[in-house]
C-alpha cells in the first residue's frame, strides 16, 4: 500500500511540476481521440497523454513494462507484457495509444495496446 501512496505522491509532483492539467487536457483534445476521465471501459477507445511513471515489474514471471499516462482529466495504466524496455518509451514522452480499458484493484488498466509516439503538444 506504501508503494502506492508514494508512486501517487510522485505522480502528482510530476504533474504539477509541469503543466497544470487544464492545459494537458486542452493540448490532447482531438475529434477521435476520448479522454481517460470519459473512456468507457471494456470499449476500444483511443488516448493521448503524458507517460509520467516508467516501472519494470514481472507479472506471473513475465516481465512487463508499466507506465502511467495523464492526459489532465485522469490517469490509466499502461502495461506491455513480455517487455522490459521500448524505444521512446520514457517518462515525459508524448504518447496515443489504442486498445480496451480495464479494472484490477480500481485502478484502470490498459494491456498490450498500439501506441504512437507523438511530438509534445507544447513543442
Amino acid at each position: 500500500m506504501a508503494k502506492g501512496r508514494l508512486r501517487a505522491k510522485i505522480s502528482e509532483w510530476a504533474n504539477t511540476a509541469t503543466m497544470d492539467a487544464s492545459e494537458i487536457r486542452a493540448a490532447y483534445v482531438t475529434k477521435d481521440v476520448a479522454s481517460v476521465a470519459d473512456a468507457p471501459d471494456r470499449q476500444p477507445v483511443r488516448l493521448r497523454g503524458t507517460l509520467r511513471t516508467i516501472t519494470l515489474r514481472p507479472r506471473g514471471g513475465v516481465p512487463a513494462l508499466e507506465a502511467e499516462l495523464f492526459d489532465g482529466s485522469g490517469t490509466v495504466m499502461i502495461i506491455w507484457l513480455g517487455r522490459r524496455r521500448i524505444a521512446g518509451i520514457n517518462p515525459g514522452r508524448s504518447l496515443q495509444v489504442q486498445g480496451r480499458i480495464g479494472r484490477n484493484d480500481g485502478q484502470r488498466i490498459m494491456f498490450n495496446p498500439r501506441y504512437e509516439l507523438i511530438p509534445d503538444p507544447n513543442e
